[in-house]
């Protein structure tokens, strides 16, 4: 035994890492007291390994026998820290710092966690005693760099970096600090890393802060091409492997889940590569989307199991778990204030749109606009620190220039109800402006808006403040932006306010945190009934917050005559709404309502109807209310829906988050939606939709009216008659129909905003 012991304790090269650890356990297992040094050796070689949590285990079996080994509370500081248990990490390295007051490594490590813990200034403190002790030590030199960059000391900062590379110019650590030291200044950040690559050829760290320095710039391209120059040469980098997959996914599905995959088998214990395989298997829209889904699901346990989420890893894991209706482990991850901050603070603004779905009390409401404003406080923050420049705007004719933003001015809903202002501009009053940042191709929908404004400016590879710059430049009186955070949106450009006047409308159902934003576009229906539920100003439409675009809703299916109720020989209710706007109780409202109309049947018309996991837990839920599993008609579907409401009696509503595109396009195939309105004003969308289709009466305001309502038009058979053959010339007829109208009241309302209405 002490000849394996000594064999796995001699220096130990990547090749034996393995046979080494594997000799060190069995040897642990079989005599488990041996010296500290024994069990110190295994610790480390597990955390070369990245095994961190084996490493985890065997230092505190270590602990139990050894207390008083500084070396092992050290290792386990620096575990405890790497799976982001922050305090545990500074209890040990507190620990072995008192063990051994004079040991330089627990206390550079202690200085690193108290920066980890946001406690910069007992960071600085922690470093400059080390830096008093050895004022020539470059890495003493870098961590009090560190300290004070967090502290927002950034020249003082700099000027230390600096000192710590004049004496040691092949100090990676120290170009990669310099570079997060330029303050969202990306060109600056890549001369730093490509200086840093010339002292430190090929450096993986370098290297790697390059490929994301280009991505962050909007450089994707790029980004992308540089990453495949260096696979030939480093094939088994597991961090190269997940970048280039998680950039060419979004084009080439198959071939960037292959590089992820590729990056998982190399560093299975790396939670990042496996939520990055996660993530983009829960994005897949092919054909195999819910086997797809089922596979992510799969190794969601795995990533849980690896320990030390982070906020973006559960988000990742959230937006997966909201797909499949996994209620339970949504709510396993956190509480509804403790995630959604954790999201805010770690700048994860998409996150947000699906904590409205969880919103259950007026308190709920309340902390998601904090949420949304914490985000907002931190993106003004960085466009403060790095401002771009208003030029005096040029003398123009007296027309009022207006600028959309939105990566959605293309085949997409978000255009759909948008067409109406760009088919009728009022040319003698306004220029038009487009901002997109779309990385596909463009469509016919979007040439076709580009050809109807004064200018289209398409930035599919540019950062927010490049594209605030270009926006600025244009001299704009206003600008209003239709997208929010969603996909390849910038909701952050609006935090440099490149306009003088800014408003939010159509993409984003909640304020999206800026107070750069002055004014949300909503109507009287949809305005919150507390003041409150919003943090810009309500520019309110007279009638409609929305209008059909024409010629967009006409190339629709046709509505197949009679009613389904009549061809299925049972009625059917269903929804097309998306998961992320489900929650327990309003599938088991769903279910309420079809147990009590005899032989009634439930439709749900989405692409997650592939997942055997989504189609388990809906079944589930549906169960409980008392609906049999032969009722449920699943209708696995992306993007070729609408016939399908041929098969659909009724329509119902998710709530709070209620349907916006989904009840329009139930409406336009004849089919009514029942609907449940809340105070905040994603809980308001339907609601209005059906009362300018002259369908007010089917909208609730609480679960037992929203239930009646349902049973009531089930049994009202004559008006679903009626509204099946009817419901297009009512909605042509009414507001959502007059898009020329709309288009007049809008362009006046942006004009009073701006001063030069009357």
């Amino acid at each position: 035994m002490n000849a394996r012991i000594a064999a796995a304790e001699t220096p130990i090269g990547e090749g034996r890492r393995d046979a080494a650890i594997d000799d060190l356990t069995a040897v642990l297992t079989e005599a488990p007291d041996q010296p500290a040094e024994t069990y110190l050796t295994l610790g480390r070689q597990l955390y070369l390994a990245g095994r961190f949590r084996d490493a985890e285990h065997w230092t505190a079996q270590a602990l139990g026998r050894h207390p008083d080994a500084y070396a092992l509370w050290n290792l386990q500081g620096v575990l405890m820290r790497v799976l982001r248990r922050p305090d545990e990490a500074l209890a040990a390295l507190d620990r072995a710092v008192a063990l051994q007051p004079d040991e330089v490594g627990p206390r550079v490590n202690r200085g690193s966690v108290l920066l980890d813990l946001g406690r910069a200034g007992e960071a600085r403190t922690a470093f400059a005693e080390l830096l008093a002790r050895e004022p020539g030590n470059p890495l003493h030199l870098l961590n009090f760099g560190r300290a004070e960059g967090a502290l927002g000391e950034t020249a003082a900062a700099q000027a230390h970096v600096r000192q710590a590379l004049a004496l040691k110019r092949d100090y990676a650590e120290a170009w990669l600090q310099l570079a997060d030291l330029a303050g969202g200044r990306h060109d600056l950040a890549e001369e730093i890393l490509e200086e840093g690559l010339e002292a430190c050829p090929d450096h993986p760290k370098l290297l790697e802060a390059k490929a994301l320095t280009l991505r962050a710039s909007g450089q994707l391209g790029w980004a992308q091409a540089f990453l495949e120059a260096l696979e030939p040469r480093l094939p088994d980098a597991g961090w190269l492997q997940f970048h280039l997959g998680d950039l060419v996914a979004e084009n080439d599905r198959v071939r960037g889940n292959a590089h992820l995959r590729r990056a998982v088998a190399l560093e299975p214990q790396n939670l990042d590569h496996l939520v990055g395989l996660i993530q983009s298997l829960e994005r897949t829209t092919s054909a195999q989307e819910g086997v797809a889904l089922d596979e992510a699901y799969g190794l969601s346990r795995e990533a849980l199991a690896l320990g030390g989420l982070r906020p973006g890893h559960s988000k990742v894991l959230r937006d997966l778990f909201t797909r499949v209706c996994a209620f339970d482990a949504v709510d396993a991850l956190g509480d509804f204030a403790t995630v959604g901050r954790g999201w805010a603070r770690a700048g994860l603004h998409t996150a947000l749109l699906r904590q409205m779905g969880r919103v259950r009390t007026p308190a709920d409401r309340r902390e998601l606009m904090q949420q949304h404003r914490l985000w907002g406080q931190a993106a003004e923050a960085r466009a403060a620190a790095a401002p771009i420049v208003r030029a005096p705007r040029a003398p123009g004719d007296g027309r009022i220039r207006l600028g959309f933003m939105s990566s959605d001015l293309r085949r997409h809903p978000v255009s759909f109800f948008a067409l109406p202002l760009f088919d009728h501009i009022d040319t003698s009053r306004f220029e038009v402006f487009c901002y997109s940042f779309f990385q596909g191709q463009e469509d016919e929908l979007q040439a076709r808006i580009a050809g109807q404004v004064s200018a289209f400016r398409w930035m599919p590879e540019i950062n927010a403040r490049d594209a605030a710059q270009v926006i600025a430049d244009d001299g704009l009186d206003m600008l209003i932006e239709l997208g929010g955070s969603t996909l390849m949106n910038k909701i952050e450009v609006m935090a440099y306010r490149p306009a003088p006047v800014q408003a939010s409308w159509l993409g984003y159902p909640h304020s999206a945190g800026l107070q750069a934003i002055d004014y949300f576009i909503c109507d009287p229906l949809t305005a919150p009934a507390d003041p409150e539920l919003l943090l810009e100003r309500p520019l309110t439409m007279p009638q409609t917050w929305i209008a059909f675009g024409e010629e967009v809703f006409e190339g629709h299916p046709a509505i197949a005559p009679g009613l389904p109720q009549d061809r299925a020989g049972v009625l059917t209710f269903g929804t097309a709404n998306a998961p992320h706007k489900f929650n327990r109780e309003v599938l088991r409202t769903w279910a309420r309502v079809v147990a009590a109309v005899p032989g009634a049947r439930f439709a749900m018309i989405r692409p997650e109807a592939g997942s055997a996991v989504f189609r388990a837990h809906v079944t589930a839920e549906f169960a409980a209310a008392g609906v049999s599993e032969d009722r449920l008609v699943f209708h696995a579907m992306r993007g070729r829906h609408m016939p399908l409401y041929n098969e659909v009696d009724i329509s119902l509503d998710a709530f709070p988050l209620t349907g916006g595109t989904t009840t329009a396009e139930a409406l336009w195939m004849g089919v009514p939606v029942v609907s449940l309105r809340g105070p905040a004003f994603y809980e308001r969308l339907s609601a209005s939709i059906l009362a300018n289709a002259g369908l007010g009466d089917l909208v609730a305001d609480d679960v037992e009216g929203f239930v009646r309502l349902a049973l009531d038009l089930a049994a009202d058979r004559p008006r679903r008659a009626a509204l099946r053959q009817g419901l297009r010339d009512q909605i042509r007829r009414g507001p959502l129909g007059q898009g020329e109208a709309f288009a007049r009241d809008f362009y006046d309302r942006v004009a009073a905003a701006v001063g030069r209405g009357g």
